[in-house]
């Protein structure tokens, strides 16, 4: 059993079941979600018989590192991971100024299918547990704080749709926001979807702290639908009053995401159309040149037609950033993220 996995109740009972003294469950939390620790071994405020009870009752974890790459510029580190059923995901970490963030996966494979995303391509496997998605963040978060560093921003934009595995993963974003472990600012999280409205609409009940952004790629249904295939089920209307929904709900602002690709959604004819889609809106644009993928042939828009297009935006009063691309050297930047297919076999582990 991966102890990542658990609850604080469920490893308090399981502690309990070992003949171990309930106080012990803080104890263990604590060394895993608050000193950071990178095995059991390690935790030498616990007497040696309980570090051997549990390196033989739980798995300190399931991701092996298969691959760590950084790209050139050493702004982004890139780690291809093993999961226990064989399954692969990548995370990455991104630095920059004073920003140390990790983009985390929440499935193995994506079924949303996006054409001009890698692991849209790659098609679904699973989803990913609570414990899978929580130990990403950790193992970066162990890494910098070997470098007396730490992570500002966590944010659920890596393989996979994170409101098609809801539940996982956001037990597993309570689990780091939980102030008796990991504690971190919920206000400093993103959550990432293509368009699930009635996760939307869940999300938005919940009134959590964290921050929404919504990939939508096109200002009308036939162009999005050509991209996003999930526009099918969820026009761009319906989404759209469901953004609208959770703004007025939470008081929150949130983001749209584009990706721009060359004469197709950069066209001043597409941000006249987001710009009165979402005019009056608590929102802002992020726009970011179409990052490669091996099975997309479009093209990423010039600076000339990105700046254009932030302009046109602008003019409606929506607040536009234009994103810089980063790890693209590596298949670290958005949308580029699958399995092994992108990686030399010479740098598997």
């Amino acid at each position: 059993m991966n102890i990542f996995d658990l609850s604080y109740p469920e490893l308090e009972a399981a502690l309990i079941e070992m003949g171990q003294p309930k106080y012990r469950a803080k104890q263990v939390w604590q060394n895993i979600y608050v000193v950071l620790v990178g095995s059991f071994d390690e935790m030498t405020s616990l007497p040696k018989t309980l570090r051997e009870q549990l390196n033989e009752k739980f798995q300190f974890g399931s991701l092996k590192t298969l691959v760590s790459l950084n790209s050139s510029d050493r702004s982004t580190t890139k780690n291809l991971f093993g999961l226990a059923d064989g399954q692969q995901i990548e995370t990455v970490l991104m630095t920059y100024d004073t920003r140390r963030t990790v983009c985390f996966s929440t499935q193995a494979g994506c079924a949303m299918g996006c054409v001009f995303c890698a692991t849209g391509q790659m098609g679904f496997e699973r989803n990913l547990t609570v414990g899978e998605i929580v130990e990403q963040v950790l193992w970066f978060a162990r890494a910098l704080k070997d470098q007396d560093d730490r992570l500002t921003n966590i944010v659920a934009m890596g393989m996979g749709e994170p409101f098609h595995n809801y539940d996982n993963t956001m037990a597993a974003l309570d689990r780091l926001i939980d102030e008796t472990g990991y504690n971190f600012g919920a206000r400093r999280i993103t959550v990432s979807t293509v368009g699930l409205i009635p996760a939307i609409q869940k999300f938005a009940a919940e009134k959590r702290q964290i921050k929404l952004a919504v990939s939508l790629h096109a200002a009308t249904d036939d162009l999005r639908t050509a991209l996003v295939p999930l526009n099918k089920r969820y026009p761009i209307a319906d989404l759209i009053d469901a953004c609208r929904q959770y703004t007025e709900l939470s008081g929150r602002r949130m983001t749209f995401e584009l990706a721009l690709i060359a004469n197709q959604n950069d066209t001043p004819e597409q941000a006249h159309a987001l710009g009165k889609l979402v005019r009056g809106m608590l929102c802002h644009v992020n726009v970011i040149p179409l990052n490669p993928t091996t099975d997309y042939a479009g093209e990423k828009s010039n600076r000339e037609r990105v700046d254009e297009f932030k302009r046109i935006l602008e003019s409606y009063g929506v607040t536009c950033t234009i994103r810089m691309r980063r790890g693209i050297d590596i298949n670290a930047g958005c949308g580029q993220l699958r399995k092994t297919a992108d990686i030399p076999v010479d740098s598997i582990a």
